[in-house]
């Protein structure tokens, strides 16, 4: 998804195990919490959405290599905002998984790199997102500034995820300082559109606001924390 093959290789890999390890037990304390506030249904459901939402933005929405990587529109701030963290973590890693089953096998061996690159940015998102938006802010309240914000910071965390694998993996070179910055650069154009991304989905949500009551979404969608 994220690492191409042939950057991070031999010994080395072992890195990856040890921060996916890291970044799923995180991801299991938070789906523990989101149990006990909404219930065990709230995250089948989340997550059950999430994984098809993600496995649309890997495979159906334009993508193309760049540098490094490849340039995904993958709208992690959206998945946050809709379901809340734990939901968008599990959907995040299960979209990955099953792509690398089903899709692109060549991609199995990077996974624990692009799980650590795709998750970090999002818990990251999660602390962003408590401490710049006011408790008596609902998400569908959110402006353009905000969703930019947090936007920013997931695909900040993505690009820098990627550009510290290439690094690990290939050393301190010209060239790949080169591909990371073309890779970065692309990344951009996604920082723009994410927002604008947000922005429509939060705008259709308004009209959900019988389910606010409901667990199955992110009860900060509609109302104050």
């Amino acid at each position: 998804m994220h690492i191409e093959p042939g950057i991070v290789e031999g010994s080395k890999i072992v890195l990856s195990y040890l921060t996916a390890a890291g970044v799923g037990a995180y991801a299991l304390n938070s789906a523990w919490k989101h149990i006990k506030e909404r219930g065990s249904a709230s995250l089948v459901f989340g997550t059950v959405a999430t994984t098809v939402m993600v496995f649309v933005f890997f495979q159906v929405f334009p993508h193309f290599p760049v540098g490094v990587s490849e340039v995904h529109l993958i709208l992690g701030s959206t998945l946050f905002l809709l379901f809340g963290a734990a939901p968008a973590a599990f959907g995040l890693a299960a979209g990955l998984l099953i792509q690398g089953l089903f899709v692109a096998p060549f991609d199995l061996p990077q996974f624990g790199m692009n799980v650590t690159t795709l998750l970090v940015p999002l818990f990251a998102l999660q602390y962003v997102a408590k401490r710049t938006i006011a408790p008596q802010t609902p998400y569908v309240e959110l402006k353009y500034r905000q969703v930019l914000g947090l936007s920013a910071t997931y695909q900040a965390g993505i690009v820098s995820w990627v550009t510290f694998w290439a690094l690990y993996g290939e050393g301190l070179t010209a060239e790949t300082l080169s591909s990371v910055a073309m890779f970065g650069a692309a990344y951009l154009s996604v920082i723009i559109l994410e927002p604008l991304a947000d922005l429509a989905v939060l705008a259709g949500a308004k009209g959900l606001h019988r389910f606010r009551d409901n667990a199955l979404l992110e009860p900060r969608l509609f109302a104050p924390a």
